[in-house]
């Protein structure tokens, strides 16, 4: 068998995953922590105000990243829910669902900073925008996977239900991405490009990466923690999970 192809083959087993995950999340935390770290600090002490914006332009740093996390996790939790509903894969239901609170955590921090950046540029908190209806929109698709699952108690048949939403609303992905260039919108059209020509001065730009890879490199923390976690909830009268340390198998117990 293929090394890559075994190496995922075992990985779909519960302690295999737990290792894995035990092992890989804390960098995942670290690394995006430093990185996002790095970002904050260029964009907030170190790149010139805006001419038109002024100061107030720098809260980019952390709406920018985290609209295009709130898609980009809505995507992986479709993709992995694709593959459990298809290949009933018990790893991917996990993940699934793993992916549902953080990419809500980012949609909210998205709508707030979105709100907290419109005041000063448009006169208000809120508009019915395009683009902040249907990113609201987004944040109650992902409360409607986070309660439809909380609400079977089944796990499985939780998951398969939820991730079914989770792949019905993928489409919702496209509309919030060209909802700019669909209708009129108050929200700005893209400037920034991470492969191609930027509006934005390049010096404002290099703090930016390094938040959004930060920010990917946290996910990546999060989902492995999160999916742990779950995964041992699951498992939580097998052999291999009672004999872990006692902190791990009271979190199991949960």
């Amino acid at each position: 068998m293929n090394p890559i192809v075994l190496w995922f083959h075992k990985l779909g087993s519960p302690p295999y995953f737990d290792r894995f995950a035990a092992r890989w999340a804390p960098w995942g935390y670290g690394i995006g922590l430093l990185m996002m770290a790095v970002g904050l600090y260029g964009g907030l002490f170190q790149v010139p105000a805006d001419y038109q914006q002024g100061d107030s332009f720098r809260i980019l740093y952390i709406h920018v990243p985290s609209a295009w996390m709130s898609l980009a996790v809505f995507a992986a939790m479709a993709f992995y829910a694709a593959i459990a509903l298809v290949w009933r894969i018990k790893l991917c239901e996990i993940l699934a669902m793993a992916c549902a609170p953080i990419g809500a955590a980012f949609t909210f921090i998205t709508l707030a900073t979105g709100s907290i950046w419109g005041k000063p540029m448009w006169g208000t908190w809120w508009d019915w925008d395009p683009r902040l209806t249907t990113e609201l929109v987004l944040l109650f698709m992902y409360l409607g996977v986070i309660g439809l699952y909380h609400a079977i108690d089944d796990r499985r048949a939780a998951a398969r239900a939820a991730g079914l939403l989770a792949i019905v609303g993928v489409v919702l992905l496209p509309v919030i991405r060209y909802s700019v260039v669909w209708w009129n919108s108050l929200h700005q059209g893209q400037t920034i490009r991470l492969f191609g020509e930027s509006s934005m001065d390049p010096s404002m730009i290099w703090p930016l990466l390094w938040v959004v890879l930060g920010s990917k490199f946290w996910f990546l923390g999060s989902l492995l923690a999160r999916a742990r976690a779950d995964n041992l909830r699951r498992e939580s009268g097998k052999a291999w999970v009672a004999g872990l340390s006692a902190p791990v198998a009271v979190e199991a117990r949960r």
